[in-house]
């Protein structure tokens, strides 16, 4: 937000050098993201009024002006903007000037036609970015003065506001904790003469999103330009002035932080009632859009329609325009949580909803009243009713706070005395309300507790801790000594799953080639692989993210579709997250595989050869990470070829072939998902160094033929088991079915035999080959090829 630093002065005196105003900001946790100077002090530009206009004889989109600079003798002024009337006052630049953008001004003919000047805008002379149309001035503003009297020179400073600070989002707000921070007096506005409450003429339908309401007519009033004082104020900081009834309201909103609106009081039909919108009502609001809304949205309405959007936007057809006679003034508290939901659903942000989002002061409620009613006596004439219309009740403030000095110290790591902290939370606007002695104090502790009376504009005080903040942020964070704190931490669980995901999953999977991704817990709402009972969100920040996942693929997918996109040719990655399990929302921490394309090599002139990734490959990559790694068939609804992964006699998790309808990707997609915590649960440790084997090794090879119904899987195991000391590995290297008969496939292994401490004989291994041989032909049957 945008705070000008002339307007801050009215109610705080501030040092003179703006920056160590955004320092003090800064280190009190309220950032102070730019400072930008602002005025027109420029020679040679002036302010002057258009006398006459007529349309240039040689191009359409030209006229020539007559303008009095106050010198007694017109100007003729060539302008390319269709903005203004006769009877303007706009700015001149005179010949010789130089505005802010380099612009050097000089007597010219624009298509035949001579020019003394330039009438400008205001992104011309540095006051805005609107470029649009020429900056039309108040009506009060002299002739011939020059624009610097009507636009002093300002420093605006651009603030960080967290969004529980909501009492930050005003001048007088900003300057209140300027005062409190730096130990400055503060000045209260001017006070305002107050009009009494009447609980008539105003209803509340929906209590609980509008807990107070307050309404005052003001009659006769003359609508038109603002004077130049309020114009500059608002426009110092971003807001275009608009006419003088709407300008008074922003003013306010920007002086105090409570957003008014104006109705025009003859377009209003019968009381007002503030309700839930029907389902489908629609809405036609100031920026000129229909908007259709539901029951979670709140309206302001008369008998007949909604003609606001509480707490957002008023609407177009009871906007108050040039020809308003009468208004009525609005002034309510409105549940942030509602408006908050409402502006986002309607995608309808603005500089009202802003602040009841955060949380307006209801004792600032009707004061704005009255100052938005003051201004508008003065500056637009009319008739104040007596009486302001008000419904429902003002929420209470918020509960007491009791603070331990003690802890005080304990928390913040120096004493600081209980005299020093009462001082910096009455200048935050706390009162203290009562000491008391906690039990077990001695007479050096008493008194050690206090309880304070929070302000209505501080909500966000709710616990000691925050009672704490502030003193801190007031004494300074700086003034702390430091202190080392070195030692030893013993390993903590979470310490240790970590380790055990970094060594046994993370850098085994990286290590056999495939890529590391992250993706968002939050998936779109369109049906899709592995999606089906996703949990909904009910507050979605976008239609992108509307709901957690239940499984990691679904993300992986969209890493696919995107690397596709990019022309990549094989993708191999994996991802550890969580996923949020339906119906319940269980979280688990999950592992997922995704392959897809060509074996990752690069092409060289010997071979050009491609192999496509298979759930063999798949395979591969799970044997790095699952101990006693098996397969099991399974169905699963997205997997044209599905399996379970089980570990031991254990399922940790399972994988396969991606249907073809649930990927638009070209050839066959692989992909698995384990259950992390399951994995990590047997703790086994990173793979040991093993030195290179001095003696040598034997190999002998098994053919064999076998019926199709004996898997690979179980030849192993009868190979392996019981342990063969001798036996180091075994390989299938040949798979044959052709001309074997029904039924049947043909399989050969090689088996390595070694012994490390010696070198092994022929008759040692013979022995134990032979004895491999008969367990295979005993057990499964096997027919021996010689």
């Amino acid at each position: 937000m945008k705070f000008s630093v002339n307007w801050l002065r009215e109610f705080v005196d501030l040092p003179k050098n703006p920056e160590e105003i955004a320092d003090l900001l800064t280190r009190a946790g309220i950032e102070t993201k730019n400072i930008e100077t602002r005025g027109a002090k420029i020679d040679n530009v002036i302010v002057s009024q258009i006398a006459a206009s007529s349309r240039h004889p040689n191009a359409d989109r030209l006229t020539v002006c007559e303008v009095d600079d106050g010198s007694g003798t017109k100007r003729q002024i060539v302008c390319g903007a269709t903005n203004y009337k006769v009877g303007d006052k706009v700015p001149l630049a005179l010949p010789e000037a130089t505005l802010p953008n380099g612009t050097e001004i000089r007597k010219s003919k624009l298509r035949g036609v001579e020019s003394e000047g330039m009438l400008c805008s205001p992104i011309e002379l540095g006051l805005g970015e609107d470029a649009s149309g020429l900056l039309i001035l108040s009506p009060d503003a002299k002739i011939g003065a020059p624009i610097g009297d009507l636009f002093p020179a300002d420093t605006i400073l651009v603030v960080e506001i967290t969004p529980n600070r909501g009492d930050l989002l005003s001048h007088f707000g900003l300057a209140r904790e300027i005062a409190a921070l730096s130990g400055e007096k503060l000045r209260e506005p001017s006070p305002l003469r107050t009009a009494d409450t009447t609980a008539s003429g105003a209803k509340i339908s929906a209590t609980r999103e509008c807990p107070f309401f307050s309404a005052r007519r003001i009659e006769n009033v003359k609508v038109g330009p603002s004077p130049q004082w309020l114009r500059s104020k608002i426009e110092s900081v971003g807001i275009r002035s608009i006419n003088n009834i709407v300008d008074i309201s922003n003013f306010v909103m920007l002086e105090l932080g409570q957003p008014t609106h104006a109705f025009d009081a003859d377009k209003l039909k019968g009381g007002i009632n503030v309700r839930l919108a029907l389902d489908g009502e629609k809405f036609l609001a100031l920026d000129r859009k229909t908007y259709s809304l539901n029951r979670d949205n709140v309206v302001v309405a008369d008998e007949e329609r909604a003609v606001g959007i509480a707490g957002v936007m008023g609407g177009e057809e009871t906007g108050v325009t040039d020809s308003t006679k009468n208004i009525l003034l609005e002034s309510a508290y409105f549940l942030p949580a509602s408006v908050r939901r409402t502006a986002r659903n309607l995608n309808l942000p603005s500089d009202a909803s802003y602040r009841f989002e955060r949380g307006v002061d209801p004792d600032m409620i009707l004061r704005a009243s009255h100052r938005a009613t003051e201004l508008i006596r003065e500056i637009a004439g009319g008739t104040l009713a007596t009486e302001i219309q008000v419904a429902g009740k003002l929420p209470p403030n918020p509960a007491d706070v009791s603070l331990s000095y003690e802890k005080c110290d304990r928390v913040i790591g120096i004493a600081i005395k209980p005299r020093t902290v009462d001082e910096i939370l009455t200048r935050f606007g706390l009162k203290k309300t009562k000491s008391t002695r906690l039990r077990g104090a001695t007479a050096r502790q008493a008194s050690t507790a206090a309880t304070w009376k929070i302000p209505g504009y501080r909500r966000d005080l709710q616990r000691d801790v925050d009672l704490i903040e502030e003193v801190l942020r007031a004494y300074g964070i700086d003034k702390i000594p430091r202190t080392t704190r070195s030692r030893f931490m013993p390993v903590s669980p979470a310490d240790r799953s970590h380790d055990l995901e970094t060594l046994l999953l993370r850098e085994r999977l990286t290590g056999s080639g495939l890529s590391e991704v992250r993706t968002s817990k939050l998936i779109s709402g369109s049906a899709s692989a592995f999606s089906e009972g996703a949990i909904e969100l009910r507050n979605p920040l976008s239609e992108d993210h509307v709901a957690l996942r239940p499984s990691l693929i679904s993300g992986l997918l969209g890493v696919l579709e995107r690397n596709i996109r990019a022309g990549t040719e094989s993708v191999s990655i994996f991802e550890i997250g969580r996923a949020f399990i339906p119906p319940s929302g269980k979280e688990e921490r999950h592992v997922g595989i995704l392959l897809w394309g060509n074996v990752a090599s690069a092409p060289n002139w010997r071979s050009q050869a491609k192999r496509s990734l298979d759930l063999f490959d798949l395979k591969g990559a799970l044997e790095c990470v699952v101990p006693n790694l098996s397969f099991r068939p399974a169905k699963f609804p997205d997997l044209a070829i599905a399996v379970e992964v089980w570990s031991g006699d254990q399922r940790i998790g399972f994988g396969g072939q991606l249907s073809a309808s649930k990927s638009g990707a070209p050839g066959s997609v692989f992909v698995a998902e384990l259950h992390a915590d399951l994995l990590l649960a047997t703790g086994e440790s990173a793979k040991k160094f093993q030195e290179l084997d001095r003696y040598p090794a034997i190999t002998r090879d098994i053919a064999m033929i076998v019926p199709d119904e004996i898997s690979h899987e179980k030849i192993l195991c009868t190979i392996e088991e019981p342990h063969e000391p001798l036996l180091e590995r075994v390989d299938l290297f040949d798979l044959f079915t052709e001309q074997i008969g029904a039924a049947q496939k043909s399989l050969a292994y090689r088996l390595t035999y070694r012994n490390r401490s010696r070198t092994l004989t022929n008759e040692e291994v013979t022995e134990v080959h032979a004895r491999i041989r008969e367990r295979l032909k005993r057990e499964l049957g096997v027919t021996l090829r010689e």
